[in-house]
């Protein structure tokens, strides 16, 4: 007959379950500290902040809050317009900007984040007198509308940069990240095959 509490298979030990508990107890207060002091490091913004951002070739000091993206303050603190608010995914490619180089879009990219990085926008791109790419999509009546005509302006300038001798092939997968509503990719192609035919993409 089985003496009362007992079992036949596993045991209860209380020192054991004191020792176990304890470990926990331990090993939680120092995954606690080390998450305290991460949050510490991280310095988390709550409110609105002034930093600086180096927009084409200027530093200029702006004022944003945690969630402000990179195009909303090009747009709404900077006045450069250029860059349009299409789709907040950055799906369309409006919104492309350079970053240190690299095509991004600004709609999903935050302000904070950009902080001691080279930005340039459309602006900057087609300041260049003439602009061979701005040049290119006016000769191939590759603008209509106009409204994403922008973001493919700093998606081939970047493109160009390196791959400078595309193929056609190579210049459909290099701005398929880009849309255009008005449908005039045919055109934007042909300018952009023009421009690695005559060399004038420096």
């Amino acid at each position: 007959m089985k003496e009362p509490g007992k079992s036949s298979g596993m045991q209860f030990h209380r020192r054991a379950f004191l020792q176990g508990s304890g470990a926990v107890a331990a090993a939680t207060a120092i995954s606690g500290g080390a998450a305290e002091a991460a949050t510490k490091a991280a310095r988390v913004v709550r409110s609105k902040t002034k930093i600086t951002l180096h927009v084409n070739g200027a530093d200029h000091e702006v004022e944003v809050e945690p969630r402000e993206t990179l195009l909303e303050v090009l747009r709404y603190q900077l006045d450069l317009t250029a860059a349009k608010p299409v789709s907040s995914d950055g799906s369309s490619g409006a919104s492309t900007v350079l970053v240190d180089g690299k095509p991004m879009t600004a709609s999903t990219l935050l302000a904070l984040a950009c902080r001691g990085k080279k930005i340039e926008t459309c602006e900057a791109v087609s300041s260049h007198h003439p602009d061979k790419v701005c040049e290119a999509f006016v000769k191939h009546d590759s603008l209509q509308c106009g409204f994403c005509t922008p973001g493919f302006v700093v998606a081939v300038r970047a493109f160009l940069k390196r791959h400078p001798n595309a193929t056609r092939e190579q210049i459909r997968q290099g701005l398929n990240g880009n849309l255009c509503r008005c449908g005039t990719y045919a055109d934007m192609i042909e300018a952009v095959t023009d421009l690695v035919k005559g060399g004038g993409n420096g």
